[in-house]
């Protein structure tokens, strides 16, 4: 391809709707052109890169038994109503009509439809086990998109679904996809670590997401991981070993205290020259509509993620001031935020953190303004019901789970998942399959998922610098520019014309800048642009050298046209 043909147009200027890295390159570099919020078209250069990516993950998925359909974008509501989810997945699914009044969705995933397609083809034990998987572009209509394709509405993903008689055929899929996607984003340049997460909308008892770690602030998640061992979950799954803390408050006798206009934690430590370890902490979150009190210590922060799981709800926000009020009101109280407590409570599920159970002589709120109980205890002065759960927030600095390590923290890009669906949804949807025994079973599910868009925003986020893209050589949109210094010299030319002719008998990838512009404009370009490696015919091939670098180094070699050519070819021939 001839750079003066190639469909591009680079910018100086970041977008000024762009917060991260990748979104601002790619827009930059002319791989992407928004469309309309959160849906972008993708660019010549753009779905080069796409195509490779799906190319290698199409190799890996094949080598390991899968094979690719195609599903329709387009969702009928029956099929979410026959699995329970048409009224509980929230806002992000797209409901629409069709001219008959049928109620349809735009699919941000896959599970009914696979399911569908397994109740109307597999009927037998020995037709299993199967894995089924396709390359389609997706629709989320999230509430505010950003980050350009790191979450976007519209997305390219690979969607894969295993379907097996037992849990052990399906713990052996499972481990497959796992091998498969540690190869996928390996070949696409990306060291990934697979960490324990939640499993969400989409269900199942263990999940885990791959995540592209980095030093940037484009990582939507929080990932804890540890010093010693291969420890790595998100924090909406992670579990530690606490540090140790006072958990005896050491009052003597439990009494109410006054304590007017402190309604912070550390206040309340202040004022009662207590560690806010001995504190009971009480927040009211709502939960699918209905309140939920959750208790921690003072010194510790609720996950939310762990708290709705623990609930069975869908969706869970903290409760505002007004629905908090209308609470104590039910209840015979007037307590506001800070002062409130489980005893009394009418209408509302109380779940405590596993650590409160180790409480002794704590401090409480009572519902009571201005007012706390001190030397509290449960089973005497806290005597509700209540359920106790992980509902902690793991943090950086306490022990690993697995070992005497302790846990660091970074960002994370979520790039795969993989679940283990069990019968989640064969059950809903009576997909069965008639096992040896004649008997009619629900097919064991496997989910396994790659964001096509989100690995190669990701590999920028991990790979660039002040100039521009750093692709890795399999999935950049070509492997060489070759850049004639000054394309008005007939020799430079003519040098550059032969060295791309030549690498496009080799199988190279190539771009020849025959631009008539400065070779400042063409050099910047090809970094912001990110091509793996430039040749550039100047003043010395007059001495028959050419220059020879690589986007992610600084050193320049000088050496001849014929030995460039080889080179290249030879870094090419190599790429797995």
């Amino acid at each position: 391809m001839k750079m003066s043909q190639l469909f591009v147009q680079t910018l100086r200027e970041d977008p000024s709707d762009a917060e991260v890295v990748s979104h601002k390159l790619l827009v930059r570099a002319g791989y992407i052109r928004k469309l309309t919020s959160g849906v972008y078209n993708y660019l010549p250069l753009m779905q080069r890169v796409l195509r490779k990516i799906e190319n290698i993950v199409r190799e890996e998925m094949d080598a390991k038994g899968a094979q690719e359909l195609l599903m329709p974008f387009v969702q009928p509501e029956e099929l979410w109503q026959e699995s329970g989810r048409w009224d509980v997945y929230g806002k992000e699914l797209m409901r629409l009509k069709d001219r008959h009044d049928r109620g349809m969705c735009l699919g941000p995933t896959h599970e009914e439809v696979i399911t569908f397609i397994a109740r109307e083809g597999i009927r037998s034990y020995k037709q299993l086990p199967v894995n089924l998987y396709q390359i389609q572009s997706k629709f989320r209509d999230e509430i505010r998109p950003r980050f350009g394709l790191l979450r976007g509405r519209e997305f390219i993903m690979k969607d894969a679904y295993s379907f097996d008689f037992d849990q052990k055929g399906m713990e052996v899929a499972y481990e497959k996809m796992a091998d498969a996607y540690t190869k996928i984003f390996l070949r696409c340049g990306l060291e990934t670590r697979a960490v324990q997460s939640d499993s969400g909308a989409i269900g199942g008892s263990v999940s885990h997401e791959y995540m592209v770690l980095t030093n940037t602030d484009a990582g939507e998640n929080d990932v804890l991981y540890c010093d010693k061992c291969s420890y790595a979950a998100n924090t909406n799954h992670a579990t530690s070993k606490m540090l140790k803390a006072v958990v005896d408050g050491g009052f003597a006798k439990a009494e109410k205290v006054h304590t007017p206009n402190v309604k912070s934690i550390d206040d309340l430590a202040a004022f009662l020259k207590v560690e806010p370890s001995v504190i009971c902490k009480s927040l009211v979150y709502i939960a699918d509509s209905k309140p939920v009190l959750a208790l921690i210590r003072g010194d510790k922060a609720v996950e939310e993620v762990k708290l709705m799981n623990a609930v069975g709800a869908n969706e869970i926000r903290i409760a505002t001031e007004g629905e908090i009020k209308e609470l104590m009101a039910q209840s015979g109280f007037d307590a506001v935020p800070g002062f409130i407590g489980p005893e009394g409570l009418k209408g509302i599920t109380v779940v405590a953190d596993n650590s409160v159970g180790e409480l002794k002589n704590f401090i409480i709120g009572i519902n009571e303004t201005d007012y706390h109980l001190v030397g509290a205890n449960f089973g005497v002065d806290v005597t509700g019901p209540c359920e106790l759960h992980d509902i902690r927030l793991a943090q950086k600095g306490e022990g690993c789970p697995d070992c005497d390590g302790h846990l660091l923290i970074t960002k994370g890009i979520e790039v795969g998942n993989i679940f283990q669906l069990g019968t989640k949804y064969s059950a809903a949807m009576g997909a069965t399959f008639t096992a040896e025994n004649g008997e009619e079973k629900p097919f064991i599910m496997g989910c396994y998922g790659i964001g096509i868009t989100r690995t190669a925003a990701a590999a920028i986020e991990r790979y660039h610098d002040d100039w521009g893209i750093i692709w890795p050589i399999a999935i950049a949109p070509y492997h060489v520019v070759v850049t004639p210094v000054n394309v008005k010299d007939e020799q430079q030319i003519e040098t550059a014309q032969k060295i791309y002719e030549e690498l496009k008998i080799q199988g190279v990838e190539v771009v020849l800048d025959d631009r008539d512009e400065r070779a400042g404009v063409k050099f910047k370009d090809a970094d912001l642009i990110g091509f793996p490696y430039r040749i550039t015919v100047g003043k010395t091939i007059t001495e028959g050298l050419v220059e020879f670098k690589a986007r992610n180094s600084s050193d320049i070699q000088k050496i001849s046209a014929d030995d460039a050519v080889s080179k290249i070819v030879e870094i090419v021939k190599n790429i797995k």
